[in-house]
């Protein structure tokens, strides 16, 4: 069970690494609430993107994750809601006087419970990430190794865990940044102009993008 060679752990570590480095919605969520809230907005939107690579993990383990990758429609209903509640994202940071409103309100007003539900929507309404989990995850099944559905549950999981190695240093350097655009408003006006077409970029790519 699970007998993997030293070759097959190095690629797929190798693998994770990168994947977890390479620059996303997941990645510009977590670091814009904890730039402008603070750590603890930080955990919060990484805690629920973390929730939603898990449910992505679960469904590819479970086979569900073949619908999207069999289903021109069903793919293209998930893309659209995706990339729509990212440029939302992104207009609200840009609409923002540099207080930024739609984190400020989220992690304070709208508790930070608010924040974990938006981190696991932005992971979940990208079909992206369910289609890389179903195209990635089966690279690394070996015969004998055990069922197949536990193999990719194992290595999903495992991608999540690299994750946990990866996120959490760059929300404790977000928290200091923090601490300067509380003193000053124009930096913080200046960023969420930045986060704002961020996100609205990357909803703009999801939404034109092919499967």
């Amino acid at each position: 069970m699970f007998d993997y060679s030293l070759a097959h752990w190095i690629a797929f570590l190798t693998a994770a690494t990168l994947l977890n480095l390479s620059p996303g919605p997941d990645i510009a969520f977590i670091l814009g609430h904890t730039i402008r809230s603070g750590m603890r907005s930080g955990f919060a939107a990484l805690f629920g993107i973390w929730s939603g690579a898990c449910l992505h993990v679960l469904m590819a383990a479970a086979g569900l994750s073949a619908i999207l990758a069999a289903s021109a429609l069903a793919f293209s209903t998930v893309k659209w809601i995706g990339a729509a509640y990212l440029i939302w994202l992104g207009i609200q940071a840009l609409r923002s006087k540099g207080e930024a409103a739609w984190i400020k309100e989220a992690g304070k007003t709208l508790s930070f419970g608010r924040i974990y539900r938006q981190g696991i929507l932005v992971s979940l309404l990208n079909p992206k990430v369910a289609i890389f989990f179903l195209a990635f995850l089966p690279q690394f099944v070996v015969e004998g190794a055990g069922p197949v559905w536990a193999q990719l549950l194992l290595h999903g999981s495992l991608i999540i865990v690299v994750a946990a190695f990866i996120e959490p240093p760059l929300i404790l350097l977000g928290g200091r940044l923090s601490e300067a655009l509380r003193r000053n408003r124009s930096l913080g006006l200046w960023l969420d102009r930045g986060l704002g077409t961020l996100f609205v970029a990357l909803g703009v790519r999801l939404a034109i993008s092919a499967r």
